[in-house]
């Protein structure tokens, strides 16, 4: 990249001064050199604390270093430094700009250059001037910008991460898996995070622009952007719109129409072009694609980043520790409680240290941009250190106390009638079941609960309907009682709930419920068995199948009983990857005893077959050609099929196929040709919905290895 020089201003007589001809920013080599190859075709792109290369050239006459001082300035903003080229043989300064002159063969009319910056320098785009001084007089030149960022690879960085595997795939890696669905049927959706992808580092660096706290005080923000801490804060807010102009705007529920379903999405290249050519927020995300945005600016601007899912995990609003959940006496959850449980819920994990609170806080640290409650004012959470939350320290900043309660929060089930609580059951276990992220070159799921949880007993309290009109705390909007009073030994009678195998759309979902009777008499059972549609993120909605037997259980024995919902009954409710909530209230018909047991899982759907010609590795900006299939795997005739593929760097919008009729057995087709116009990794994202069904019933993924040709 050659940079044409500039006279901006020239003080005293400039006769016979040495004038500079052009600079040349090295931008093939600096780019290899500080590992940003692909992040930018505008700029230089260089990393924080590592000198980079410049050759500078005179004109007709020679620099003569005995009367002419050459002076480096860096601006930001309103701020800038002007430091002096310096002779080999000097040290750096790690606290301050510094650079180096060598002579090159052309005598001393060309020269290379290597300015450093300090280590904690500001992420930025930064305008370079040269100034050719002498006694009485100074020519000076706007050069051209570099970007500056992050640099793990530098020890003294905050964000240095010493192991380079761990680098590859936190900070060089364009590509992530996010796992969704419920902890008994976890389904995996591959992320193009498109780093590499053009206009995307631009769009980071526009989005530090526009954040309020630039808006305020222009250099101030400069200034603090050197700690990643800072940093992530300001990028969580700017992920979604709440307070700002920010990237996405949420939603759960509803239409998604003037928007794209959060479903759809499939890459953050994608949202953040679209968020900078229409400069309005992007409709619509929800938590993954909060979190996967969020993970691709970080990652652009060198903080090491992963997407993480908590599996049941507790939006604690109060601040109680404490998750309350009402069932109906026949099993049907209520839609009572301010607090929820999403089914799973996926936030950020940023690498950094934390000087602000002390070494052992230090590594990994939770950034969620989904909006939920607001963070001093603004709706960010984080950074919240991940030793934090398991060593319980509530008070270590940022938001660790809400961290904790979404993996780590207490369950009270409360069963109600006619308004007054009937049974209760106390769960430690289930918040936070499993944490996963994608394990290091690989699409395996990292299993990090450890990391977050210490190991608690689970214990189970019940309440007869007799205690429950003694018992003050008996009213369902009373405040319940504090935990420990809920402790108590394990009832006669166990009730447990459970899913046989996989539920997959088109086949009966089979469930089975064990009853122990540890008593020394036989007892008279009612089981209500109920079954709602749900979205991972909210309370169930109206049942859509139950059942209702009368049962014996002998002393000491094992009662087992399995129960079926056979397509017929779900189809017209349910596709692929929604989410069921199934619960059974047994009664003790004599003492009026209610025992609750509850179980979420979800659908899978039929597979859509993805062949690639040649292969996943393809060779960019070369056509190749994909076949997609889907088989009719249902035993009726489908109405209205319809087969679709997109794939953001990939494909020019999205490309149908359809049948009016689609028979059991048959076959949907389509052919597209693919074009990748950037290297990385790319995603194919197809989907299969009919006319019959409320949703998209199958929805499959491939990965795309894109090489320069």
């Amino acid at each position: 990249m050659d940079c044409t020089q500039q006279t901006t201003y020239t003080r005293g007589t400039a006769n016979g001064q040495c004038r500079l001809k052009f600079v040349n920013f090295e931008a093939s080599e600096n780019h290899a050199s500080h590992e940003t190859e692909g992040l930018s075709q505008k700029h230089l792109v260089v990393r924080r604390g590592k000198p980079f290369k410049v050759t500078i050239r005179f004109g007709s006459c020679s620099w003569n270093p005995h009367t002419e001082s050459l002076v480096l300035e860096v601006l930001l903003g309103n701020l800038s430094e002007r430091f002096p080229v310096q002779f080999p043989g000097e040290r750096y300064n790690p606290h301050s700009w510094s650079a180096k002159i060598y002579p090159d063969n052309g005598g001393r009319r060309s020269f290379t250059v290597y300015i450093c910056s300090p280590v904690q320098s500001s992420v930025a785009l930064y305008q370079l001037l040269v100034h050719i001084e002498t006694k009485q007089s100074r020519i000076s030149y706007t050069v051209g910008a570099f970007v500056l960022l992050c640099n793990p690879w530098l020890k003294n960085d905050p964000v240095y991460m010493p192991l380079d595997v761990h680098i590859q795939e936190y900070i060089k890696s364009d590509y992530g898996v996010v796992y969704m669905g419920t902890p008994l049927n976890i389904s995996r959706r591959p992320w193009s995070f498109g780093q590499y992808e053009s206009g995307v580092l631009e769009a980071c660096l526009t989005l530090l622009e526009v954040s309020p706290q630039h808006q305020r005080d222009k250099d101030r923000d400069y200034i603090r952007r050197a700690d990643p801490v800072y940093l992530s804060r300001v990028i969580c807010a700017m992920v979604n719109c709440n307070d700002d102009l920010g990237i996405l705007e949420g939603k759960w529920q509803g239409s998604y129409k003037g928007g794209v379903k959060p479903t759809e999405w499939s890459g953050s290249a994608d949202i953040l072009h679209r968020w900078v050519s229409s400069n309005s927020p992007v409709r619509y995300g929800q938590c993954w694609v909060f979190a996967s945005v969020l993970c691709t600016v970080m990652r652009v601007l060198g903080i090491p980043s992963r997407v993480v899912t908590v599996f049941n995990a507790a939006h604690d609003g109060d601040g109680s520790l404490r998750i309350e959940e009402y069932y109906s006496s026949t099993g049907e959850k209520l839609n009572l409680s301010k607090d929820s449980i999403w089914n799973f819920h996926v936030w950020a994990e940023c690498w950094m240290r934390r000087p602000d609170l002390g070494p052992e806080f230090d590594g990994w640290q939770v950034v969620d941009p989904t909006p939920q409650e607001k963070s001093a004012g603004v709706f960010c959470c984080g950074p919240s250190p991940v030793s934090g939350v398991q060593g319980h320290c509530l008070r270590a900043r940022y938001d660790t106390s809400f961290v904790y309660a979404s993996v780590d929060a207490d369950v009270v089930r409360l069963i109600v009638r006619d308004g007054l609580v009937v049974g209760r059951t106390v769960d430690t276990e289930g918040v936070g079941q499993l944490i996963y992220t994608k394990s290091i070159g690989s699409d395996a799921p990292e299993n990090l609960t450890g990391t977050y949880k210490r190991k608690r007993s689970k214990y189970i309290c019940v309440m007869s309907q007799h205690e429950a009109h003694r018992d003050g705390r008996s009213r369902v909007f009373s405040a319940p009682p504090a935990l420990s009073s809920l402790r108590g030994t394990s009832p006669d009678l166990e009730v447990s709930l459970s899913i046989d195998g996989v539920p997959t759309v088109g086949k009966n979902i089979s469930m089975c419920v064990t009853v122990k009777n540890q008593s020394g008499s036989p007892r008279f059972l009612m089981e209500h068995l109920n079954a709602q549609q749900k979205d991972f993120s909210s309370n169930p909605e109206q049942s859509f199948w139950e059942t209702h037997k009368e049962v014996c259980i002998q002393p000491g024995e094992v009662l087992t009983l399995h129960h079926a919902i056979a397509p017929s009954e779900y189809e017209s409710f349910l596709a692929g990857d929604d989410i069921v909530n199934l619960a059974v209230v047994i009664k003790d018909l004599r003492t009026e005893e209610r025992f609750l047991a509850t179980q979420e899982f979800s659908i899978s759907s039929p597979q859509i077959t993805i062949e690639i010609e040649g292969g996943d590795s393809i060779e960019m900006k070369k056509e190749h050609t994909v076949q997609l299939s889907f088989i009719n795997t249902f035993t009726k005739t489908l109405t209205g099929a319809v087969l679709t593929v997109k794939g953001s760097g990939l494909l020019q919008g999205k490309h149908e196929a359809r049948l009016v009729l689609l028979q059991p057995g048959e076959k949907i087709e389509k052919t597209v040709t693919i074009v990748a116009s950037s290297a990385g990794t790319k995603v194919l994202m197809a989907t299969f919905s009919h006319s019959n069904s409320p949703g998209v019933v199958s929805r499959s993924f491939r990965k795309v290895s894109v090489v320069a040709a």
